[in-house]
């Protein structure tokens, strides 16, 4: 007889990495509820209820602001394959893993990629930017608000007003910091933001929150090619490159969730409430209330590692709120570090890529998990296995002052 294996049963482990993190309790309750039928009168009212939520989230009044069914980087791929024709030419701001992720996305869609780059660890001033806008005049403008791999936030004040000087589009994936630092989409006249659950907003991978400005939404819809199983002769097609996924196609999600309910594909149902529940639980704290809360979390962190002699990675002046690269004690095993705070206290603290593996440690505090109780938590937990692995560290010097901190 096959292997049945047994029911899952995941140890209760507590996520301070970059990502993912604990999801809050009432997120897995919200996820538990009962399935309806995608064009169920009460389900349709639930999309448009998460609508109007994520419109908040996002801090504008886009009337497209919905979700797209999959991780976060369903979302980035909904939104510059539904931009992006094929030779457009595309500026992507990079200064880390995820700028490079957008390079990827962009070569896959056929655009042209011109880019302005910067270390790991640091960012891309507007200036620069304004300047390779006017010289390249692209399509449209790609860039990262917050990059995990380097812990940076780019500042993006500006950005919307420099691409519509030269008719460019402006994308920023938000996928870090939606819900733990303030994404302004209208404030800085984005035309697409996308985020995911995973990280600030408290909940799991599986559905990427997505707004589109009017403008974007004009330019969507003019490669409107709907598929001919659900055609309407009352649907205008499109003059202009057809997108070129189905399942990414920005025209066809957004029919769905329009008045229209043109059916493009299943509607994640089981998703949908926990992010219905995320925008819930972000809008009942309240958005300064909440961005106050990473950022006590972050600064504290950042004060405890400090505190153990470690060192901190990148400018304190672009640090996200939410995630603190430090750097791994010379000589010290910093894969053995992170293999002890699992088995020894069931805490996750993340790894690095690129340029910086084997270098740092990234350490998290966001969403759930941006609480006073679990930084102390992490950082005692640290020290211990950091003095157990030899390094010399004041016992209750990193707690005492992630205390003082947050004291004040």
């Amino acid at each position: 007889m096959a292997e049945l294996y047994g029911e899952i049963d995941p140890p209760q482990r507590l996520l301070m990495g970059p990502g993912p993190v604990n999801a809050h309790p009432r997120v897995l309750r919200a996820m538990s509820a009962d399935l309806l039928g995608q064009f169920d009168p009460e389900f349709t009212s639930y999309m448009n209820e998460t609508m109007a939520l994520y419109r908040r989230v996002f801090q504008t009044e886009n009337r497209w602001t919905m979700l797209i069914d999959g991780t976060a980087r369903a979302g980035i791929e909904a939104a510059l394959l539904s931009l992006i024709e094929p030779g457009a030419t595309v500026l992507i701001v990079r200064s880390g893993r995820f700028g490079l992720l957008l390079s990827e996305i962009v070569e896959r869609a056929g655009g042209t990629i011109v880019t302005v780059d910067a270390e790991w660890g640091q960012i891309v001033p507007m200036s620069t930017i304004a300047a390779a806008v006017a010289a390249h005049k692209p399509a449209v403008v790609a860039c990262v608000h917050g990059d995990t791999s380097t812990t940076m936030a780019q500042p993006l004040d500006g950005l919307g007003a420099i691409c519509r000087e030269h008719g460019a589009l402006a994308y920023v994936d938000a996928t870090a910091t939606l819900g733990g630092m303030s994404v302004a989409a209208d404030t800085w006249g984005a035309d697409i933001v996308t985020g995911g659950l995973q990280k600030c907003m408290g909940g799991p991978s599986g559905s990427a929150p997505i707004t589109i400005s009017d403008r974007a939404a004009d330019h969507i819809f003019a490669r409107r090619h709907t598929e001919k199983g659900i055609a309407r002769a009352d649907l205008q097609q499109g003059g202009r490159a057809r997108i070129g996924s189905n399942y990414f196609d920005l025209a066809m999600v957004m029919d769905y969730w329009s008045d229209k309910r043109l059916n493009h594909h299943t509607e994640a149902t089981t998703m949908l409430y926990g992010a219905r529940e995320c925008a819930r639980i972000v809008l009942g704290e309240g958005l300064d209330a909440r961005f106050a809360r990473h950022a006590a979390a972050g600064k504290a962190m950042t004060a405890g590692l400090r505190g153990m002699g470690l060192t901190v990675f990148g400018d304190d002046t672009y640090r996200m709120a939410n995630v603190t690269g430090v750097f791994i004690p010379e000589g010290m095993d910093g894969e053995r570090v992170r293999t002890r705070m699992r088995e020894d206290f069931e805490i996750e603290i993340g790894t690095a890529f690129g340029p910086l593996q084997g270098k740092i440690w990234r350490i998290g505090a966001m969403g759930y998990n941006a609480m006073k109780h679990k930084v102390l938590i992490t950082l005692g937990a640290l020290e211990a296995v950091l003095r157990a692995e030899g390094y010399a560290v004041k016992s209750g010097a990193g707690v005492d002052a992630a205390l003082a901190s947050y004291a004040g």
